[in-house]
């Protein structure tokens, strides 16, 4: 095992590992770490916690220093200077009639490189316009492209259900999802109903998903014939997150509720399964 404390350097970004030293960090300070990347100023989101070696990449970067109030003013004047940055790429982007959508634009911590982040339908030749932005900023400059889904994390709104969008308040890493999680769930397939901001399908497919398999293994299948106390029926309808069970018995006229356990205690599911 390893001590280690986990930070972010966006509000809904991936958990970065780092050796804390010997210092006791606290939940929610703000520190200077050394990444990939260069020096930069992230919050501490999970502290001094043991995770198995086999779990991070060694050897650990060790914390720098907590972050002063300098730092923090820092953070600000960064900002300020992303935003002016966007406004002068976009301006060149109208210049070199490039076809690419400029999403954000992000100073590294020491201002040793500026990163552009733009989606577009395919490859763009943005080597003027790096050249453009390098004369412009007198810095190291990166342009990225990302995906639709990277997209709605970083601008943000509001959901088909009224919240703000999981990705971006607090999913740190996209999930695959596929359309098996909706028709598990008895969902409509309306690419409108399932679907995302982003275009994509719906990150909270997932939430409910592993239950969803669970209870396919417990439940019989609808059409599944069974011997009741009440004569032969057959299941006709599920309440799959209730466990309920509805069947069908034709020499009643009538549709009779189960829940799972009833099922197991009359051994009415046993029999079905023999």
């Amino acid at each position: 095992m390893i001590e280690v404390i986990g930070v972010r350097f966006k509000k809904a970004g991936k958990i970065y590992y780092f050796d804390p030293g010997e210092e006791t960090i606290l939940l929610d300070s703000y520190v200077i770490v050394e990444t990939i990347r260069g020096i930069e100023f992230g919050k501490v989101v999970l502290t001094n916690k043991q995770v198995d070696e086999e779990d991070v990449v060694l050897p650990l970067k060790k914390v720098i220093r907590l972050a002063n109030d300098k730092d923090k003013l820092t953070v600000v004047e960064n900002q300020e200077r992303s935003q002016k940055a966007f406004q002068a790429c976009l301006e060149k982007i109208r210049e070199h009639d490039l076809d690419m959508n400029l999403v954000e634009v992000e100073y590294t911590f020491d201002r040793n490189k500026i990163i552009f982040y733009f989606t577009a339908d395919g490859r763009v030749d943005f080597r003027n316009l790096v050249k453009d932005l390098a004369a412009m900023f007198k810095t190291r400059i990166e342009l990225r492209q990302i995906g639709v889904r990277d997209e709605a994390k970083m601008l943000g709104g509001i959901g088909p259900c009224g919240r703000m969008l999981c990705c971006s308040t607090f999913l740190g890493d996209f999930e695959p999802v596929s359309i098996k999680m909706a028709k598990d769930q008895n969902l409509s397939l309306n690419p409108a109903k399932i679907s995302g901001l982003c275009g994509r399908l719906m990150c909270c497919l997932k939430y409910e998903n592993d239950d969803y398999e669970v209870a396919k293994r417990e439940l019989p299948d609808i059409g599944q014939s069974m011997e009741t106390p009440y004569g032969k029926g057959k299941v006709v309808g599920l309440n799959i997150l209730e466990r309920l069970i509805q069947i069908e018995i034709p020499e009643k006229e009538r549709v009779i509720e189960y829940t799972l356990d009833e099922l197991i205690d009359e051994g009415i599911l046993a029999q079905a399964t023999e």
